[in-house]
């Protein structure tokens, strides 16, 4: 199953993406970061989590300036 990881601020996210079928997980910590195959931050703090230094191989949305069905759009696109 895909897992995608999502700020806590995007709860309305979270649950829509569960809805949909998709291992939603809340990104709390940089440890974290090796184990979902996308992420959803907010785009409002690039450094919010603290991760600033991490690499991932996992897609990154920024859900800036999307509604809700774009970001799940946006999801659906890069885990396929």
């Amino acid at each position: 199953m895909t897992r995608i990881g999502v700020e806590p601020s995007l709860s309305d996210v979270e649950e829509l993406l569960k809805q949909k079928g998709y291992d939603v997980v809340r990104i709390q910590n940089e440890q974290q970061m090796d184990q979902c195959d996308c992420y959803v931050v907010t785009g409002l703090d690039s450094n919010v989590l603290g991760i600033s230094d991490t690499t991932t191989k996992a897609s990154v949305i920024t859900a800036s300036g999307m509604t809700d069905d774009e970001i799940c759009q946006e999801v659906k696109q890069r885990v396929q």
